[in-house]
């Protein structure tokens, strides 16, 4: 785990990864790792008249950061809730679920957050325990398959599994129910490995409003606001996929570190309540967040329905970059989630050139194909590992309950 020293950067230095090799201040620790996603490497030629082709090209040197995948629950599921992975063969390729191996190689995923996350209806302390088995799955499937997932903890490990060849394997927690309203829960699930955590998704928590759901807590209360800097502290993402507006725009003002989007789309194409509205992309843009948009058909058809096309994805895309800049949007396929449909072509994990080839072709610069593909991504971990590392420095762990807080 990196050291917790603080770092001081210019704002200027944070925007691309090759400035992470500007020498630390005396305080730091030793420079990282070498990214080796330069902007001096951008592969497609202009003159490759085949967009696919310059699709594949940039994609096998700034390969994909995806936001979210349910692959684990999804298995568990289809084992009778044993927690083994050997019943499955992720190698070879598994049928019926949009992942395995073969697809994440085909799809040029380096790196992925894996859901840890349990269903809404599971609340209190049995959303803690489930979670804590859902890590645990988690650790065993990247155990059993060594030469193809490696636990990753910081951007640099990012960086070090893609050298190895391997795809760089994050624990993402969905629903703030997991932590059931302790900050001391939430300390134990960033020690297992968790590095982000969204905060209500499907159903409130006690603390913050979901989309789905009827306002209880007005966006956040002040312990949701709690939740948020010792998130803050520890260096665990914000995710906000799944949050009321209203706990959008809070969590923006309170965070201070960047907050994600994990799997959300433009409302202003689909009128979802999960969708990002124009207001709240400006501010997640100016405080450095990254929307990743999501394939799931009811998020990026343009009535919520029918049968999504690349296209369709592709249109949201174009529009958060838009709104808010190449900085800031990513990718966050949602496969093996649950949802109602995939787009066509993007049925699974190994759809990601053909969307590529798709920005391709409407002219996307190879400069921001790498941001939204690998850099915007492992530039927001940084951010976020920074932001710790300094507030570590002036703030300790936080004590508090809901019950004092909120009454």
């Amino acid at each position: 785990m990196a050291d917790l020293a603080p770092v001081l950067l210019d704002a200027t230095d944070l925007l691309d990864p090759p400035a992470l090799d500007a020498p630390p201040a005396p305080s730091a620790a030793p420079a990282s790792p070498v990214d080796p996603c330069t902007e001096a490497e951008l592969c497609p030629d202009p003159g490759v008249p085949d967009a696919a082709a310059r699709a594949r090209a940039l994609l096998a040197r700034h390969p994909v950061v995806d936001g979210l995948n349910g692959l684990a629950w999804e298995l568990r599921l289809r084992s009778g809730h044993e927690l083994s992975p050997s019943r499955f063969d992720l190698d070879t390729g598994e049928g019926g679920v949009h992942t395995d191996i073969p697809r994440l190689r085909a799809g040029h995923v380096a790196a992925q957050f894996w859901s840890v996350s349990v269903p809404e209806v599971v609340t209190g302390d049995r959303a803690v325990s489930v979670t804590l088995e859902q890590i645990e799955f988690v650790h065993a499937l990247i155990r059993a398959y060594p030469d193809a997932l490696r636990l990753t903890l910081t951007a640099d490990d990012m960086i070090e599994a893609r050298r190895r060849g391997r795809i760089a394997s994050l624990l993402a927690a969905g629903g703030g129910q997991c932590i059931d309203s302790s900050l001391g829960a939430l300390r134990a699930l960033f020690q297992l490995g968790v590095r982000r955590m969204a905060l209500a998704e499907g159903r409130n928590t006690p603390w913050a409003d979901a989309s789905a759901d009827e306002p209880r807590a007005g966006g956040l209360t002040l312990f949701g606001e709690e939740v948020i800097r010792e998130m803050n502290r520890i260096g665990m993402l914000v995710d906000l996929s799944g949050s009321s507006a209203a706990t959008m725009r809070r969590a923006i003002a309170i965070s201070k570190a960047p907050v994600v989007f994990s799997h959300s789309a433009a409302r202003a194409l689909t009128d979802h309540p999960a969708n990002v509205p124009d207001d709240v992309l400006d501010r997640m843009a100016a405080r450095g967040g990254v929307c990743m948009v999501t394939f799931e058909a009811e998020y990026v058809c343009p009535d919520g329905e029918g049968t999504a096309t690349v296209r369709d994805v592709a249109d949201h895309l174009d529009h958060v970059r838009a709104v808010t800049g190449p900085d800031h949007v990513g990718l966050g396929a949602s496969y093996d989630t649950g949802g109602v449909g995939r787009p066509m072509g993007l049925e699974d994990a190994s759809g990601y050139p053909r969307l590529i080839t798709e920005l391709v072709e409407r002219g996307w610069p190879e400069s921001d194909l790498a941001k939204l593909t690998w850099q915007n991504a492992l530039r927001v971990m940084r951010d976020t590992e920074f932001t710790a590392r300094a507030t570590q420095h002036r703030r300790a762990p936080s004590t508090v309950t809901i019950g004092r807080l909120d009454g």
